[in-house]
């Protein structure tokens, strides 16, 4: 059964976009509509992104992360997985608060998820992987 997971939107792709919505306005209000629509495709771009991102776990053992219309799908084959690991991506007196999948490859690339339900992701990606789930690693 293929498995279709989405990602969470984190707080600095909130911070981005509204970023991109300011310089937009700002561009417009200074009678730039050169950099008033690079800003927009930049915002285009953004969300889209922030929308379509999907990770999907097929029948004939791979994982597709796909970024939306504008990015390629990476695919991974899951016997080509080293390690599947929760981790925090930024730590602040000890505490993460950045929390994602950490998906290490045999060929040395890493690929950082954000699915909405982590731990349904985390134990179908380790059930179809015939392995257990790693603990969260610190760093």
């Amino acid at each position: 059964m293929v498995r279709i997971f989405h990602a969470r939107i984190v707080a600095g792709q909130y911070l981005s976009l509204l970023l991109f919505a300011f310089l937009v306005v700002y561009a417009f209000w200074t009678r730039m509509p050169l950099l008033a629509l690079a800003c927009m495709l930049l915002l285009v771009f953004s969300i889209e992104r922030l929308i379509h991102t999907t990770y999907t776990l097929t029948d004939d053992g791979r994982l597709l992360i796909y970024h939306g219309r504008f990015s390629r799908t990476k695919t991974v084959p899951l016997d080509g997985i080293a390690s599947v690991e929760r981790a925090s991506t930024m730590r602040i007196a000890g505490r993460g608060w950045l929390r994602c999948v950490l998906v290490r490859c045999k060929d040395g690339k890493c690929h950082t998820l954000f699915p909405v339900k982590e731990e349904e992701f985390l134990k179908t990606l380790a059930r179809r992987m015939g392995q257990s789930v790693a603990p969260e690693a610190e760093g």
